[in-house]
């Protein structure tokens, strides 16, 4: 703990104000105990949400990345769950951390992120199959709260379920299980540059990485965008070189997985949803 406040007083003589010493520790020392469990819970709290970052940057890195995330945007929620929301916008301004690594580092955080989000958030009663029959070209479509859709320039949905499986679950309460995640090696898949768009979605309370093609990525980004389905699907298919026929026929696979998976949902509270 710093040994002085900003207004110059002695912090010795403000914690023996309020906690009482004992035959082994002043209130001091018995303060600076309490300060440095708090820094341990905050970093561990982020270790355990971005364990395949961890992974790719190694023990130093990592730890250097998260102190310094930690000094910039400190917890000001009552929950640790937010504690990495800025880490994916930080993380763009400090390269850094991450080296030659850096853009593959920026996948992997927006996806570990991604999986907090969807595992969080709401899940809305989705459409009927007479909703469906509703629909034309000004309509407006509502996603799934907890869908995450991410077009990334690796393949790291591979990577992050190799680490997640491989991680165990973190015991706060067990100096053991934090020494365990530092020495562990896990073997990763080798990652070379490939644009690749995911969905990231929540199932029966367990999180599915789900590829999609080009032309679903950009269909469903423009509805979660709130885009009129007819200019969601022109937006879609622009320059696409596929014949009337085959858009038609992606375009109904597409709502079909989409629809069986419960995306497309009734309007959650506060969102544009269908008109």
């Amino acid at each position: 703990m710093q040994q002085q406040t900003e207004d110059g007083r002695w912090v010795n003589e403000i914690a023996e104000a309020y906690v009482k010493p004992n035959d082994r520790l002043t209130s001091f020392e018995r303060l600076e105990i309490y300060n440095r469990q708090y820094w341990f819970r905050v970093i561990t709290a982020i270790s355990d949400d971005f364990p395949a970052l961890a992974a790719i940057l190694g023990p130093k890195r990592f730890d250097a990345l998260v102190l310094a995330y930690l000094r910039e945007n400190p917890s000001t929620s009552f929950t640790l769950r937010n504690l990495g929301a800025q880490l994916p916008l930080w993380l763009e301004h400090h390269p850094e951390f991450c080296g030659r690594r850096h853009t593959l580092a920026l996948d992997i955080v927006r996806l570990e992120w991604a999986y907090v989000e969807s595992f969080d958030r709401a899940t809305v009663s989705p459409l009927t199959p007479e909703d469906f029959a509703g629909l034309n070209g000004e309509s407006k479509l509502s996603l799934q709260p907890h869908l995450q859709l991410l077009n990334l320039k690796y393949p790291v949905d591979e990577l992050v379920l190799t680490v997640h499986k491989e991680t165990p679950e973190a015991d706060i309460m067990s100096n053991a299980v934090l020494e365990r995640k530092q020495t562990m090696r896990i073997k990763l898949p080798p990652m070379r540059r490939t644009n690749v768009s995911l969905a990231v979605h929540r199932f029966d309370n367990s999180i599915y990485y789900r590829r999609l093609d080009r032309e679903a990525y950009l269909l469903l980004s423009a509805l979660q965008h709130h885009k009129a389905l007819a200019e969601a699907i022109e937006t879609a298919f622009a320059g696409s070189k596929l014949a009337v026929e085959e858009q038609a026929s992606k375009i109904q696979q597409y709502f079909a997985h989409a629809a069986e998976l419960g995306w497309f949902c009734h309007q959650p509270p506060g969102t544009v949803g269908v008109q």
